[in-house]
């Protein structure tokens, strides 16, 4: 029996791979330090839970709309006028079982078979097999560590073709932390432009930014980036809610409308309790997100200060998200209990074997001379994993 050719083709998430198996070995009594989990290690702020149960006590437990509550949607417009200066209606708003069915869904609404999609890299591993998925054709384009992870209008002129539909823009970067200013971000709507080609800016990780850095939406560059500009984003990184699963775009209407009527035959809506527990996360205090951020600075300080103390390790200090990229091209071609460091992915299975430290490796995110290190753990773990990491290192020969 022939099964889905395109089914086949679709590579498994290493990042979910690599934390089911850091997962099992500690039900199995190992002490594992997990660096992988793309998710915040805090608990959801209160008066968000106490919304979600008095949502349910309420009896908001029947279906909404597909494209999600009026009330979430007006939370949305509200949060996009006020911290990213975008003005939207409601009915460009669709809210989604998280972002990455928002990318998902703005990827069948604009692909026809063959459409090119440029992709950075390091990217997200979800991306290249989304855009399979809806019959287009991820073009992978190196941002090298010495641009600071970004795109370059260079790099971008030798692979755009008659075919290239899209680009992918993520700032905060994941895997990477990087974050385009607004310089960068108006030649890049600058090439849009040029090109007509529709920008998809995944912008999840905005409220997690350090030092003096800011976010600036692409789509607030000018009245032709609004308009050619698909913005994802959710509660799940700056709220701790990655269980609640909701994510969220915001288009131009026709755009929408195709998210919308796409969604509608796939999951329908999104959790009912969760789009009423969203609806206080964006309007009520703050003070929790920021809290977190703050923590979360002191880590990605400790962490990349210890990276590069490790002999044959490096790091950028990235400005966002929190990642941190550990360059191990140094490591490659050593060994090790007579086992050759070939690649990212040979290092982190060794890695987690000898020392019990789960990574993901950079083959996962384009960029096999890399690691990725999350800080999303507290200090201590941190510390402790950092120093098994070193003492694997320097086993190396």
């Amino acid at each position: 029996m022939m099964l889905s050719q395109k089914a086949m083709e679709i590579s498994p998430s290493l990042t979910l791979a690599i934390s089911a198996k850091a997962k099992k070995m500690k039900s199995e009594g190992l002490d594992v330090i997990g660096f992988g989990v793309g998710e915040p290690d805090f608990e959801t702020p209160k008066y968000i839970k106490d919304a979600g149960i008095k949502a349910i006590e309420a009896g908001y437990t029947r279906y909404t709309p597909a494209s999600g509550t009026i009330e979430l949607k007006q939370a949305i417009v509200e949060k996009l006028k006020v911290d990213n200066e975008l003005t939207y209606k409601t009915s460009q708003i669709v809210v989604s079982n998280g972002a990455k069915q928002s990318l998902d869904n703005a990827f069948k609404a604009i692909l026809n078979p063959g459409d090119e999609v440029i992709v950075g890299s390091p990217y997200w591993v979800s991306y290249p097999e989304l855009i399979k998925l809806s019959d287009g054709v991820p073009v992978v384009v190196e941002a090298k560590e010495g641009d600071g992870f970004k795109l370059t209008i260079e790099e971008l002129e030798k692979v755009v073709t008659k075919k290239t539909k899209a680009i992918v823009l993520n700032s905060p970067s994941n895997p990477t932390g990087a974050i385009y200013n607004k310089n960068e971000l108006e030649k890049i709507a600058e090439f849009a432009q040029k090109h007509d080609i529709i920008i998809i800016s995944d912008e999840i990780y905005e409220k997690l930014i350090y030092g003096e850095m800011i976010h600036t939406s692409i789509a607030s560059i000018s009245e032709d980036a609004y308009n050619r500009t698909i913005v994802i984003n959710g509660v799940s990184k700056a709220y701790a809610m990655t269980g609640w699963r909701i994510g969220y775009a915001a288009a131009s209407e026709q755009i929408a409308s195709l998210m919308s009527n796409v969604q509608s035959h796939t999951t329908s809506n999104p959790c009912s309790i969760s789009q009423y527990a969203s609806v206080e996360a964006l309007m009520g205090d703050q003070t929790p997100v920021v809290n977190m951020n703050k923590e979360f600075e002191k880590r990605r300080n400790f962490m990349v200060e210890r990276v590069n103390t490790i002999d044959n390790l490096s790091c950028v200090k990235p400005d966002g998200a929190f990642y941190v990229m550990v360059n191990i091209s140094k490591a490659i071609g050593k060994e090790v209990d007579g086992k050759v460091i070939e690649n990212s992915l040979v290092f982190s299975d060794l890695l987690l074997e000898r020392e019990k430290v789960a990574v993901v490796p950079g083959v996962a995110f384009g960029a096999d001379e890399f690691i990725r290190l999350s800080y999303a753990t507290s200090i201590e773990n941190i510390k402790n994993g950092l120093n098994r990491i070193e003492k694997f290192v320097g086993d190396l020969k």
